[in-house]
C-alpha cells in the first residue's frame, strides 16, 4: 500500500502533461491529492499499530516511523488543502490576466514533483538519498518561485537557486564527513542508513562526527531559512504564487529541519551529550528569532512579514531540538505542526487579498473583513494565532517550548526569548492590523464585497478549525505520535 505513493505521483505528473481542457487537469491534481492523502492516513494507521513501516523494495531504502510520519502528514494534508485552494486562484489569475491559460498545466506538474521530492526526502533511510531528494525540492520549486517571469520573482528565483545550492553543497560535506565517520563501524551499504548509524553511534567517530553536524547544520539550515543563512526566503515566499508559499513555508522548510534532526540524534548518542550541538542549535534559534523580531517591524509587504515569521518559528524549533529534553523535543514537533498549519492558512489567505486588491502593501489595504467576509476574519485571527495567542495551537506549542527552556536551568535564554516572542507579536499587531480599518487612503474604494474563490476559502477555514482544535485538545493519536517521535530521536 505504501508503495502507492511512488507510483501515485508520477502516474498524475504524466496525466498532467496530456492535452486535457483545464477544469481536466484541476480534477487530475485534486484527485492524486485525494489518494496521496488516503494513503497517508492509512501509513499513519500503520505506524501507529506498528511503530515503523519498512519496505524491502526496492534496495532496502524506504522506512517510515513516527518522526518522518508527521511531517510527510502534513506535506500530504497541506498538499491536498493547496490543491483545493489552487483551482479558485488560478482561475481568478487567468481571469484578471495575470496568467494564460497555458500555463496551469506545467504549474500543476512542477507542484506536484515538488510534492514527490519532499515525500522522498521524508520516507528513505539513506542519508545520501535524503540529500539527493532535498536538493531536487529546490530543482523543483525554483521554478515555482520564478512562474510569473517578472524581473523581481526571476531575481528572487536566482537568490533562491544560488544561495541554497551553495548551502546544499556544504551539507553534502556533511554527509561525507558522517559516512567517514562509519567507516570501519559499518558496510558501505548501511554506512548512510541513518537507523544503522543511530543503532551503532558509540562506535562512530565523535570528532569527525562534530565537523560533520557544523556542516549539516549550515547547509540544511540554509534551506529551513535559519539565519543567518535565510536570505533567500523572505524573497522566494514573497514572489511565489501563493498556493507555492503555502507549500515553501508549510513544508518544505519542515523536510530540511528534519535531514538536521535525525543528524542530531546520531551525533548526540555518539558523544553521550547533547552540550555541542545544543549549543549550536541554540545560537542558531536564538539568532533567527531576534533578526525576525527586528525586521518585521519594519514591513511594508505582508508576504515579506510572513516570510520573517517563518524565519521565527523555524528558530523556535531549532532552539527546541537545541535544548534537547523530552518536553522541548516534544514541543518541537508539536510546533512543527502547528506553524505548518497556520502559515499554509495564512500564505493561502494572503493570496486571495491580493487578488481582491492587486498589492501586497500593507498601506494600500482597508476594510478587509468587509471586503472578504470569509477570509478577512481568517486572516485576522490566523496573525493572532501566529503571533502565539491563545486559544491556537501555536500558543500551546511555544508555550511548551518556553516551558522546556526554564526547565532545563536557562532562565536567562528564556526571558529573552519571551521577549523576542512579545516583539513579534508587536510586529505583527502594528503592521498588519491596519488593513482590517477602513481607511481613505487605502485601495478598498470601488472594490465590491465578496468571496470569488469559494471553494479556496473552505480550504482555509479547515485549517483555522485545525489549528483551533490543536490549541484546544490534542488527539490521541497525535499525541502518541508525539511522543514515540520524542523518544526515538532522544534515544529514551
Amino acid at each position: 500500500m505504501g508503495l502507492l505513493l511512488w507510483i501515485i505521483m508520477p502516474v498524475a505528473i504524466a496525466l498532467l502533461a496530456l492535452p486535457w481542457p483545464r477544469k481536466g487537469l484541476h480534477a487530475i491534481n485534486i484527485g492524486a491529492s485525494v489518494l496521496l492523502a488516503g494513503v497517508g492516513v492509512y501509513l499513519t494507521r500503520l505506524v501507529i499499530l506498528n511503530g515503523a513501516v519498512f519496505y524491502a523494495m526496492p534496495f532496502n531504502l524506504f522506512f517510515l516511523d513516527p518522526v518522518s510520519i508527521i511531517l510527510l502528514d502534513l506535506v500530504l494534508i497541506i498538499g491536498l488543502l493547496t490543491s483545493i485552494y489552487t483551482v479558485g486562484y488560478l482561475e481568478t489569475e487567468i481571469l484578471e490576466g495575470q496568467m494564460k491559460s497555458g500555463q496551469v498545466r506545467p504549474l500543476y506538474m512542477l507542484i506536484q514533483t515538488f510534492i514527490l521530492t519532499m515525500v522522498l526526502a521524508l520516507s528513505v533511510r539513506n542519508m545520501g538519498v535524503m540529500w539527493i531528494a532535498i536538493e531536487a525540492t529546490t530543482l523543483a520549486s525554483v521554478f515555482l518561485v520564478g512562474f510569473h517571469n517578472g524581473k523581481v520573482a526571476l531575481e528572487a528565483a536566482w537568490k533562491y537557486i544560488i544561495i541554497c545550492s551553495v548551502g546544499i553543497t556544504v551539507a553534502m560535506l556533511g554527509i561525507i564527513f558522517i559516512h567517514t565517520a562509519a567507516s570501519g563501524v559499518l558496510n558501505n551499504a548501511d554506512s548512510l542508513d541513518w537507523t544503522a548509524l543511530f543503532d551503532n553511534a558509540g562506535r562512530l567517530d565523535g570528532s569527525v562526527l562534530r565537523f560533520a553536524f557544523l556542516f549539516i547544520l549550515i547547509g540544511f539550515g540554509t534551506k529551513a531559512g535559519l539565519a543567518p543563512m535565510h536570505t533567500w526566503l523572505p524573497d522566494a515566499h514573497s514572489q511565489a504564487p501563493s498556493p507555492v508559499s503555502a507549500l515553501l513555508s508549510g513544508v518544505l522548510l519542515n523536510s530540511a529541519m528534519y535531514a538536521i534532526i535525525r543528524t542530531v540524534a546520531i551525533v548526540n548518542k555518539s558523544l553521550g551529550n547533547s552540550t555541542f550541538t545544543g549549543w549550536l542549535l541554540i545560537c542558531a534559534g536564538v539568532l533567527s528569532i531576534a533578526t525576525a523580531a527586528i525586521i518585521i517591524l519594519t514591513q511594508k509587504d505582508y508576504k515579506r512579514l510572513l516570510a520573517y515569521s517563518s524565519i521565527e518559528h523555524m528558530g523556535l524549533i531549532a532552539l527546541a531540538v537545541g535544548i534537547f529534553t523530552p518536553a522541548s523535543l516534544f514541543a518541537a514537533f508539536f510546533h512543527m505542526i502547528n506553524h505548518s498549519l497556520t502559515k499554509s492558512m495564512l500564505f493561502l489567505s494572503s493570496g486571495t487579498i491580493l487578488q481582491k486588491y492587486g498589492t501586497r502593501e500593507t498601506r494600500k489595504i482597508g476594510d478587509l473583513i468587509k471586503l472578504l467576509p470569509v477570509t478577512g476574519p481568517v486572516f485576522l485571527l490566523g496573525l493572532i494565532a501566529i503571533g502565539g495567542t491563545p486559544p491556537f495551537g501555536v500558543f500551546a506549542s511555544e508555550f511548551n517550548i518556553l516551558a522546556s527552556v526554564f526547565k532545563s536551568g536557562k532562565y536567562l535564554l528564556g526571558t529573552a526569548i519571551a521577549v523576542l516572542i512579545a516583539l513579534v507579536f508587536a510586529g505583527i499587531i502594528s503592521v498588519l492590523f491596519r488593513m482590517f480599518y477602513q481607511r481613505e487612503n487605502s485601495g478598498a474604494t470601488g472594490l465590491v464585497p465578496g468571496e470569488d474563490n469559494r471553494f479556496g476559502a473552505a480550504a482555509i477555514v479547515l485549517l483555522l478549525a485545525a489549528i483551533a482544535v490543536t490549541g484546544l485538545y490534542m488527539p490521541s493519536a497525535m499525541k502518541d505520535l508525539l511522543l514515540a517521535a520524542q523518544r526515538i530521536i532522544s534515544g529514551g
